[in-house]
């Protein structure tokens, strides 16, 4: 049973491999030009502390409007991440993270290196008709 399980495991990380080796191999064959060097730091909205582990995904288009691929990366300790070798060109950046709305931006890529700060909000409170509220205020209906 053992032998399976990291035969299966041995199999999963190959496939994880080989795709991040297809993506960074397409990007390297990016005959466009340049590349940078992309630098996110992750912090929290409210007082500016780190947000570790956060997934942030980089979506690079080059000019002429065709998607790149994408790549996953995780913010280190100190909301950290980053990645050498994106083209220049226009690139989407998706941060999500526990505990935090999503937040999606897109950026131009035209200098060597290319710092974004993300700040992370919580969710935002859900209005109920279940609960009692303030009726000089109600929701509008939709028109």
């Amino acid at each position: 049973m053992k032998r399976k399980v990291a035969a299966w495991m041995g199999a999963v990380l190959f496939l994880g491999l080989v795709v991040l080796g297809a993506t960074a191999f397409a990007w390297a064959q990016d005959d466009d030009g340049p590349t940078s060097s992309v630098r996110v730091v992750v912090v929290r909205d409210t007082d500016g502390k780190p947000v570790k582990y956060a997934q942030v995904v980089l979506h690079p288009v080059n000019r002429k409007g065709k998607s790149k691929g994408e790549m996953d990366l995780k913010t280190d300790v100190d909301g950290r991440a980053s990645l050498d070798g994106v083209p220049y060109g226009s690139v989407e950046v998706q941060v999500l993270a526990k505990g935090f709305q999503t937040f999606g931006a897109d950026y131009e890529v035209k200098q060597p290196e290319l710092n974004i700060t993300v700040k992370l909000k919580h969710p935002a409170g859900q209005y109920s008709t279940y609960e009692n509220h303030d009726d000089t205020n109600p929701p509008q209906k939709p028109q």
